[in-house]
């Protein structure tokens, strides 16, 4: 598929809905994805006539993470390069972001929805990141914002334990605004009800309630730093193996 196929977009109303579309890997983010995502989302900032950004994936899976298959060839000398292009696209973003989820979300299908402005989800949805599992560390930022969001131990039992949440529990935690069979649906009407706002007061009240980005900006590399490190440990090679060997 190409980077086109594999983020579909529309705009209508001032909406521009980014769809990851890689059914057959449950849509696990490759580096064409970020690359696709990045691109939308830096046009987006310079376009006045986008108003409100609105993140989808697909039926029974929003995303079940990054493509381990990348990761287990991650080349040290290039680095993470798409996936901090989209993560700096991701807070540099002065345009609202929405979500909704349906299924998976595991990994940055979980931890992107911190930075998200509004995010519902389907009963069925839950919400996973096995880092430690994978032999690395929490990301995208996930380390601040996610006890910022939840409190601390409840945090830590997502990002360190590694626990599930439910869409229930996702809700009571902070992480999704509500629960709904119409989560998609939902999403839409709250990001056209966004985008049909005075936009220049819009954005001024997003940018009031997010507060400083230094801090968070500061996080995010120093997760990416000791990320890079952790995909060429032992511990992390031999997690990835055995997941691969799983698949196959």
């Amino acid at each position: 598929m190409s980077e086109t196929d594999l983020i579909q977009r529309d705009v209508r109303d001032g909406v521009l809905s980014l769809r990851m579309n890689r059914p057959d890997k449950k849509n696990a983010l490759n580096r064409a994805m970020y690359a696709g995502l990045s691109d939308a989302l830096e046009a987006a900032n310079g376009d006045e006539t986008i108003r409100a950004v609105l993140l989808l994936g697909g039926a029974g899976a929003f995303s079940s993470g990054n493509d381990i298959a990348d990761f287990a060839g991650f080349d040290a000398k290039a680095g993470l390069g798409e996936v901090m292009r989209f993560l700096r696209a991701l807070t540099a973003l002065e345009k609202p972001l929405v979500a909704a989820v349906d299924g998976l979300a595991v990994g940055i299908g979980t931890t992107v929805l911190f930075h998200c402005d509004l995010a519902y989800a389907t009963p069925r949805s839950t919400f996973r990141t096995p880092f430690l599992d994978l032999g690395l560390v929490p990301e995208a930022g996930s380390s601040l914002l996610a006890p910022a969001t939840m409190g601390y131990q409840r945090a830590f039992a997502l990002l360190v334990l590694g626990d599930a949440l439910s869409a229930e529990q996702a809700r009571e935690a902070g992480l999704v605004l509500a629960v709904s069979d119409a989560a998609e649906d939902e999403s839409r009407r709250a990001a056209a009800r966004l985008a049909a706002k005075p936009p220049e007061a819009l954005r001024i009240a997003r940018r009031l309630m997010r507060g400083d980005g230094a801090a968070l900006n500061e996080r995010i590399e120093a997760e990416a730093r000791a990320f890079a490190e952790r995909l060429t440990s032992a511990e992390a090679r031999a997690a990835f193996a055995a997941f691969l060997g799983r698949r196959g």
